[in-house]
């Protein structure tokens, strides 16, 4: 049986050495020498694992396995090390003459070397950026607000101010509001991030004859940031002598009636599809809301617009902005005006910045829900503050003055109040839940000691 078994293997040798034979002998005449022997290293080595796969192991030989795999590896080590064939001649390169002169080797340029330790240039590591380097990076990058995107809206909500005057002045010609203006983050320079939200101030011109503030500690809310607005003299001159009388809740000019007055006309009255088609936009006002809100769309831009009723009185500006529950009769005093007027003033005086500091600020508790309630009038009142006490503002101290006004921020969150600038009766965290004020603190209280994270982009 060996026997028959290793003459059978013989045979088959021949025949295959037979075909390699004059497969080698053809390849001699097409592929020339070189190729020739190329194609016999590979065929030898493909041969060579045909056998081995092909013929029984020893079984006395303990090495023969090891043996197997090494032989193998070696093989394919071989096949892979045989340098592959001329790149087979194209049929465009066919047409090029056959004996074409042999072009001299170019030779190539003579570069000076410099010596081995000067050539060798260590990549110096990324240099850390300073946090003041990082503030005015994060300014530059993530708070510029597209000028074209700025004026066209501005633009849409002086025509849609436009508009709605003229509106008022035939539907309402008997109520004396005054013109209305435009109002909001993007027009002070302050806080806006986008070019999508502005203010329409609608005056309510009251005559001071007939109607006196009360303060808003002698209130049932006991809050000194609303007042209400009283209607006096009613046995001189009863109702009907104010046209702002038909808006009386309870011998007060009620904030709350007269939004739902302006409301109905915002949804039902106005031919918005007109007005927007004119602006070159579409405008929708927003049913549900309590506020007074306009939905702009324009092919560059979507912007909201809230209408606000503001009385100014006895150097007080109140506006229609009752707080949520059942008292429907008071107006929030505003000191946004005062706000600006004085960051402007203080910047102006010293060249500081303020304003670019409150920016940075605004734009990072606008980025983080859990920060939003700071951002506006809260930060303003906490810089404010600390002018009174840090007097350099300077652009080379914009790192050290928002540090100083996060860890500002921390000790007001810790005691809960955050007097106003303005009047230091008003709590501006009164507002806040524990839970809230619990966050907001524990995020700051982080980033005083890693300011980096409050500008991460989220």
């Amino acid at each position: 049986m060996e026997f028959t078994r290793r003459r059978g293997k013989r045979q088959e040798d021949y025949g295959l050495g037979s075909v390699l034979d004059l497969l080698l002998a053809n390849a001699r005449l097409v592929l020339g020498v070189t190729g020739a022997a190329v194609l016999a290293i590979a065929t030898l080595a493909v041969k060579r694992l045909i056998d081995r796969a092909t013929s029984p192991r020893d079984e006395g030989d303990p090495k023969a396995e090891q043996k197997t795999l090494e032989e193998s590896w070696q093989d394919l080590a071989l096949i892979k090390a045989t340098p592959k064939p001329p790149k087979k001649q194209r049929r465009e390169d066919l047409s090029e003459p056959l004996l074409s002169p042999a072009q001299p080797p170019t030779p190539e340029p003579r570069v000076c070397s410099a010596p081995p330790e000067a050539a060798r240039v260590e990549s110096s590591p990324p240099r850390c950026l300073t946090l003041q380097e990082k503030l005015l990076s994060h300014y530059s990058s993530q708070l510029a607000v597209p000028e074209a995107q700025a004026s066209l809206a501005l633009q849409l909500a002086k025509g849609i101010c436009t508009q709605l005057q003229n509106f008022l002045q035939s539907k309402c010609p008997e109520l004396p509001f005054g013109r209305l203006f435009l109002s909001g983050p993007l027009l002070d320079g302050l806080s806006a991030l986008a070019a999508d939200h502005v203010h329409v101030m609608l005056p309510v011109v009251l005559n001071t004859a007939l109607w006196s503030l009360i303060p808003g500690e002698d209130t049932v809310v006991r809050n000194p940031q609303y007042w209400m607005i009283k209607r006096t003299d009613l046995e001189y001159f009863p109702r009907g002598c104010s046209p702002w009388d038909r808006f009386i809740v309870g011998r007060y000019l009620s904030s709350n009636a007269l939004n739902e007055t302006l409301h109905k006309m915002l949804v039902a009255s106005i031919n918005w599809p007109a007005i927007g088609s004119l602006l070159g936009s579409v405008i929708h006002p927003v049913v549900a809301s309590q506020e007074l809100k306009l939905e702009v769309k324009h092919d560059q831009v979507n912007l909201s617009i809230t209408l606000f009723p503001v009385v100014e009185m006895e150097d007080k500006v109140l506006l229609a902005a009752p707080p949520e529950g059942l008292v429907e009769n008071l107006w929030l005093e505003s000191f946004y005006r005062a706000e600006v007027s004085k960051v402007k003033e203080l910047d102006g005086r010293d060249s500081g910045a303020r304003q670019r500091c409150l920016r940075i600020l605004n734009g990072i508790c606008k980025s983080h829900p859990a920060l939003h309630k700071l951002s506006g009038s809260p930060l303003t009142h906490v810089v404010l503050h600390l002018s009174a006490t840090s007097l350099d503002w300077a652009e080379e101290s914009l790192a050290d003055r928002f540090q100083q006004v996060l860890e500002e921020l921390v000790g007001y969150l810790e005691t809960g109040v955050l007097p106003s600038y303005f009047n230091h009766k008003i709590n501006l965290f009164c507002e806040l839940l524990e839970e809230e004020i619990d966050e907001m603190g524990f995020l700051l209280y982080r980033a005083i000691c890693e300011p980096e994270l409050l500008l991460k982009e989220r």
